[in-house]
């Protein structure tokens, strides 16, 4: 199973800009869609985007279409969150999720997450 370790969190003020990675390890990483999700403090956890195994097709959820951007390098074994116009309520815990190739996004592996804070 592919192991998943976020990086880039922290804390920005409202209007800037993150750029979140997610490091894979252990089996091919080009075998997964990616994804991202982030929950907030008593919220449910919500999707926010997802990316194919080939980085051709994305989803993103309609609270960051326009703001954030995914993206992929599999040489790197590495999945992207590039986030802009940050607003206080993106706060929460985001953690990357990986699919196996044939799964229709059934995620099987979560990262341990990481924190970004945007201040008003």
């Amino acid at each position: 199973q592919v192991q998943l370790v976020e990086s880039g969190g922290g804390l920005v003020q409202a209007g800037g800009s993150l750029r979140l990675a997610c490091a894979a390890s252990g089996r091919t990483f080009s075998n997964y869609g990616m994804g991202w999700f982030r929950q907030a403090p008593g919220k449910e956890r919500e999707f926010v985007a997802r990316i194919n195994f080939m980085g051709t097709g994305i989803t993103y959820g309609d609270s960051v279409k326009g703001r954030f951007t995914i993206s992929r390098d599999n040489a790197k074994s590495t999945v992207y969150l590039q986030m802009t116009r940050l607003k206080p309520e993106d706060t929460a815990v985001y953690y990357c999720a990986a699919a196996p190739r044939a799964s229709g996004y059934g995620w099987t592996t979560w990262g341990q997450g990481t924190q970004v804070t945007v201040s008003s």
